[in-house]
């Protein structure tokens, strides 16, 4: 297959597309000059050329994530403007074996499938996915995830990216979650920490809105009021 035939998939109106990536395979056949051919039929010649020499001497770590921006970079010049992908690990929980992508033209198509992949994966911190398949048994402690929360960090970029902006919490999810692991009900948990530590200010206020459990709920249209950035 080629990349082109995604574009055929995905051309009419309400189509998406998935499709299974063999990542073992792309990857050796990059630095085979045997293979070189197939390469370029499935990225395009210069494309795939480039590709190559962007591959020179890198990390295999360095290699998966060039692989996976030009495809994804490519899939958007055809049309596939938002796509998402869900890794595989191996048997010893190490090199990534394959993904599934799935490409789509709409924001909406891109967020369902988000909360699909994030529901179905392996490992979930304070919330967060990690949009992949490790095997349980392989998946290893980290001691670094009690020195910080995902939440947190996606607070503090938000206060950041949107500095003296005012924007409902619709607006700043579109705006922000394209290419993260989070989804709305992270942006949500977020917003509801900044407003609790009063660091933005709300309408209507969390006195104002209904509760769920004890919990205040975070509504796709309450509007939210970043703070001017402090230099």
């Amino acid at each position: 297959m080629s990349l082109r035939l995604v574009k055929a998939v995905i051309h009419s109106w309400g189509c998406d597309c998935m499709f299974f990536f063999n990542y073992n395979r792309i990857n050796a056949a990059l630095s085979n000059p045997a293979l070189a051919e197939s390469i370029n039929v499935f990225f395009g010649e210069a494309r795939a050329k480039k590709l190559r020499t962007k591959l020179n001497s890198k990390s295999p770590k360095e290699r998966e994530h060039l692989i996976i921006v030009g495809l994804k970079e490519y899939l958007a010049e055809l049309g596939g403007t938002y796509s998402i992908e869900y890794f595989f690990k191996d048997e010893k929980g190490k090199k990534t074996s394959h993904f599934l992508i799935f490409v789509s033209k709409h924001p909406l198509g891109y967020k369902i499938m988000k909360e699909v992949m994030a529901r179905e994966s392996s490992n979930v911190k304070d919330g967060v996915a990690n949009f992949g398949y490790i095997p349980k048994h392989k998946i290893q402690p980290n001691f670094l995830d009690n020195l910080y929360s995902e939440i947190d960090s996606l607070a503090e970029s938000l206060l950041v990216t949107f500095s003296g902006q005012v924007l409902s919490a619709k607006e700043i999810f579109h705006k922000h979650n394209i290419g993260t692991n989070y989804i709305y009900a992270n942006y949500q948990e977020a917003l509801r920490k900044l407003e609790e530590e009063e660091r933005i200010t709300t309408n209507p206020s969390a006195n104002e809105r209904r509760k769920i459990n004890e919990l205040v709920t975070f509504g796709e249209n309450v509007i939210v009021t970043f703070p001017e950035k402090q230099h």
